[in-house]
C-alpha cells in the first residue's frame, strides 16, 4: 500500500511495565499505522525526568520499552522507533516554543495541578512546560496525527495553540496536530478488580502485564471480582462481570465467548470456570509476547542498532524542520 503524506507521532514514557491496556488501547493500532502512514514512536525518556529525576533505572526502562514495542509488531524498517534524548533538536524547538507559551495557561493545565499534589517538593519548571515539550516532539516531524487517549487532548489542544502562534508570527511552517486512533472507539481495558482500567502504576495485582509470568497471569485473573451470578434470564450484568467479559473479547476464541454469554443469560454460569478460561487464554497471549521481550532483552547489541537506525530517521526529519524554523524565525545569519 503506498504511504500517505500524513505523519504519526507518539511517545511513551519509559516509566513502569507496558500492560494489556497499553497493548490494545495503543500499540495494536501503531501495528496498524505503521503499514500506511509515515511514523514516529518515541521513547519519552527526557519527559520522565519531570517526575522521576533519579536515573539510576533508565536504560534497563528505555530499553524494556523498545523491547515491549519490537515484540508487539512495530518494524523498526517501517516506523521510526527512537528515543527522545537522542534527537537534539528537540531541544531547540523547545526553546523557541516556549518564548510562545504563557505561564497563565501552562498552570492551569490539568496534569500540571495534578502532578503539583502529587509531587509537592518538585515543581520544576520541566513539569509546567511539559506540554511544551509535548509539542516540539510532535511539530519537530511536521505530524498532525497523534495517537493519544482522553487524557491528553488538552495537551494537544494547547499544542495547536503554539503551533498557530508560530505560524502567525513567524509564518506557515507547521500542520495543526489532532488526535487520531482510527475513527473508531478506543479500546480501555478494565482492571480485574472492577474498578477503572488497567494502569501502569496503580494497583498492580488488577493488572496484566506483558511481562507477567504465566503462574502470576493465572493467579491475577482467579482473584478478579465475581458475584453469585445471575437468579433471572437475560440480566444485565454488574460492571465488574461486564468486564470479564469485555477482557474475554480481548483474547478468547468466538465459542468460547458465546458458550459463557448462553450460561450467563440462562443462570448457570459457573464464574470459577470462566476465569479459569480467561487465564488460559490470556497466558496463552501474553507469554510469547513475554518471550520475544525477554530474548530482545539479552541482546543489547541489538537494541544498540535499533536505536541508531530509528534516531538516524527522527534526526533526518528533525534537522530539516529546524532548517525551516530558524529560516521562518530570521535567525540564518550567515
Amino acid at each position: 500500500m503506498e504511504k500517505q503524506q500524513q505523519i504519526v507521532m507518539s511517545g511513551i514514557r519509559p516509566t513502569g511495565l507496558l500492560h494489556l491496556g497499553n497493548y490494545f488501547g495503543a500499540l495494536r493500532n501503531y501495528v496498524k499505522m505503521q503499514e500506511e502512514y509515515e511514523c514516529y514512536f518515541m521513547v519519552a525518556d527526557l519527559h520522565s525526568l519531570t517526575t522521576h529525576p533519579d536515573t539510576k533505572e533508565l536504560k534497563q526502562n528505555v530499553h524494556r520499552v523498545l523491547a515491549e514495542n519490537i515484540a508487539s509488531g512495530i518494524d523498526t524498517d517501517k516506523a521510526a522507533l527512537y528515543c527522545q534524548s537522542h534527537i537534539h533538536e528537540t531541544a531547540e524547538l523547545y526553546l523557541y516554543l516556549n518564548m510562545l507559551a504563557y505561564k497563565g495557561e501552562l498552570e492551569k493545565t490539568t496534569t500540571f495541578k495534578d502532578k503539583v499534589r502529587q509531587q509537592p517538593d518538585n515543581v520544576n519548571a520541566g513539569l509546567l512546560t511539559y506540554p511544551v515539550l509535548q509539542t516540539a516532539d510532535i511539530v519537530l516531524h511536521r505530524a498532525s496525527l497523534v495517537p493519544v487517549g482522553k487524557d491528553q487532548e488538552q495537551h494537544l489542544e494547547m499544542a495547536r495553540n503554539f503551533v498557530n502562534r508560530f505560524n502567525h508570527r513567524y509564518g506557515d511552517v507547521f500542520p495543526e496536530p489532532f488526535a487520531f486512533n482510527y475513527g473508531s472507539e478506543l479500546v480501555k481495558v478494565p482492571s480485574l478488580d472492577g474498578s477503572g482500567k488497567m494502569s501502569k502504576s496503580e494497583n498492580q495485582n488488577a493488572t496484566l502485564y506483558l511481562a507477567d509470568e504465566d503462574e502470576v497471569i493465572r493467579k491475577k485473573v482467579m482473584k478478579a471480582k465475581t458475584d453469585a451470578g445471575p437468579t433471572e434470564q437475560y440480566s444485565q450484568k454488574p460492571d465488574y462481570i461486564e468486564n470479564l467479559f469485555l477482557l474475554m473479547k480481548l483474547v478468547s476464541a468466538p465459542d468460547v465467548i458465546e458458550k459463557y454469554e448462553n450460561d450467563y443469560n440462562n443462570c448457570v454460569i459457573r464464574y470459577g470456570d470462566m476465569k479459569k478460561q480467561l487465564g488460559e487464554d490470556m497466558v496463552k497471549f501474553i507469554s510469547p509476547i513475554r518471550e520475544k521481550v525477554n530474548s530482545i532483552l539479552a541482546d543489547e547489541k541489538y537494541l544498540q542498532g535499533v536505536m541508531e537506525k530509528g534516531a538516524e530517521k527522527a534526526r533526518k526529519s528533525a534537522r530539516a524542520t529546524i532548517e525551516m524554523v530558524r529560516q521562518a524565525m530570521g535567525l540564518n545569519y550567515y
